[in-house]
C-alpha cells in the first residue's frame, strides 16, 4: 500500500483511457480522487472542470492534495498537421507550465508531482536497449545513416524533450517530480490501443508491420497503475522514469504472440507502403507503428519494482481474457 491513509490525488487530463485506468485503480484502494476534465463527465469519482490554459477555482484542488499527476495532452493520434502539431504542443508544454506556476504559488502543494512523459523521446533504437542510464534521445538520428529515420519523426522528439524541459524548470521546491516516460498503456477497453491491435488480429490484418524488426515497449494496465503507486510511495525517487515492461520485443513477435493468445494464427502482413497509405486515410502517422521503441525500465527494476507482467505472452493472455469478458 501507498498509505496507512486515504490520499488526495488530483490527475489533470484525467478523462482518458489512462487516467480512468488511474482513477478506478486509486478509489478502488481508497483514496479521494479528483480529475481536472474539460468536460466533466459522470463518473464515480470526483470531476472539475478546468481548460488547461487559465486559473481558476479547480486550483482549490491542489492546495493540501498529497498527489499531483497530469496526464493533459492532446492525442498524438492525428496527421501532423499544423495545426494539431500545434494542438499536440501546447496541449502538453503549456499545461505542464500554467500547473508548475500554481503549485510553486500554494500554501500546501503536493507532495510529488508526476508528470507525463514518452517513451518516445529516445531515438529509433532497433539495436539496443534504451534505459535512463546510457539511454539515447532522439533527434540526432540524421546524423548516423544507418538509424536514420524520416524528418517528421523529429517532431515527436522536440514535443517530448520541451515537455520535460518545461517540467523540471518549474521552481517547486517544496514538490517531488516525476517524469513518466511510459511506453504503450495496454488495457482491455474499447477504443485503446490493445483494443484497436485486438481488432486487427481478428480481421486476420494481424501480420508483421513493416518490417516487422522494430521493437514494441509497453506495459500492462495493472502494472502499470502498480508502478504509479510505487512511484507515490518512494520518496527518495525522482527525475525521468521508464515506465515500460521489463521485456520490449519485436513487432513480428509482438503480433504473433497476440494472434497466438486471441486464437487468430492467421495474419496478413502490412509493409511499410501500405502502412503510410494506411495511415493517411485513417488521418494518423505511420511512426505510432514503425518507430523502434525498445526501453527498459532499469530504475524501477534497480528499486525493486515487481512486475505482475513482465512478459508479452503473459499480458496478451491477460488481456484477451479481460477483453472477452467485456464482450
Amino acid at each position: 500500500m501507498i498509505a496507512t491513509r486515504p490520499l488526495r490525488i488530483v490527475i489533470p487530463g484525467g478523462s482518458g483511457q489512462v487516467g480512468g485506468l488511474l482513477a478506478h485503480y486509486f478509489q478502488e484502494r481508497g483514496h479521494h480522487v479528483t480529475v481536472l476534465t474539460r468536460g466533466p463527465f459522470a463518473a464515480s469519482w470526483n470531476t472539475v472542470h478546468w481548460d488547461g490554459e487559465h486559473l481558476g477555482s479547480w486550483t482549490e484542488h491542489l492546495e493540501g492534495a498529497d498527489v499531483c499527476i497530469n496526464l493533459a495532452g492532446r492525442s498524438v493520434n492525428c496527421r501532423y498537421t499544423h495545426a494539431n502539431r500545434d494542438s499536440i504542443y501546447r496541449s502538453r508544454i503549456d499545461t505542464t507550465q500554467l500547473l508548475g506556476d500554481v503549485i510553486a504559488a500554494l500554501a500546501e502543494p503536493p507532495k510529488v508531482w508526476l508528470n507525463a512523459s514518452t517513451a518516445t523521446i529516445y531515438r529509433h533504437a532497433p539495436d539496443r536497449p534504451m534505459d535512463e542510464f546510457t539511454g539515447e534521445l532522439g533527434g540526432n538520428e540524421m546524423l548516423t545513416p544507418r538509424r536514420r529515420v524520416p524528418d517528421t519523426w523529429n517532431f515527436s522528439i522536440r514535443v517530448a524533450k520541451d515537455w520535460e524541459k518545461a517540467f523540471f524548470a518549474s521552481l517547486t521546491p517544496r514538490t517531488r517530480k516525476v517524469a513518466l516516460r511510459t511506453a504503450i498503456v495496454m488495457n482491455p477497453t474499447p477504443g485503446g490501443a490493445f483494443a484497436i491491435l485486438l481488432n486487427l488480429v481478428r480481421l486476420s490484418l494481424g501480420g508483421a508491420q513493416g518490417n516487422g524488426r522494430q521493437f514494441v515497449s509497453w506495459i500492462h494496465g495493472h502494472d502499470f497503475a502498480r508502478a504509479i503507486e510505487f512511484l507515490i510511495a518512494r520518496e527518495d525517487l525522482d527525475g525521468p522514469i521508464n515506465v515500460s515492461a521489463p521485456t520490449p520485443v519485436p513487432n513480428r513477435e509482438f503480433m504473433a504472440t497476440l494472434r497466438e493468445a486471441s486464437g487468430f494464427p492467421n495474419g496478413i502482413p502490412a509493409p511499410a507502403l501500405l502502412l503510410e497509405i494506411a495511415a493517411f486515410f485513417m488521418r494518423t502517422e505511420s511512426e505510432l507503428v514503425l518507430k523502434s521503441r525498445n526501453v527498459i525500465p532499469a530504475r524501477l527494476l534497480r528499486e525493486g519494482f515487481e512486475f505482475e507482467f513482465p512478459t508479452w505472452a503473459e499480458a496478451a493472455k491477460d488481456l484477451v481474457r479481460q477483453y472477452r469478458l467485456r464482450d
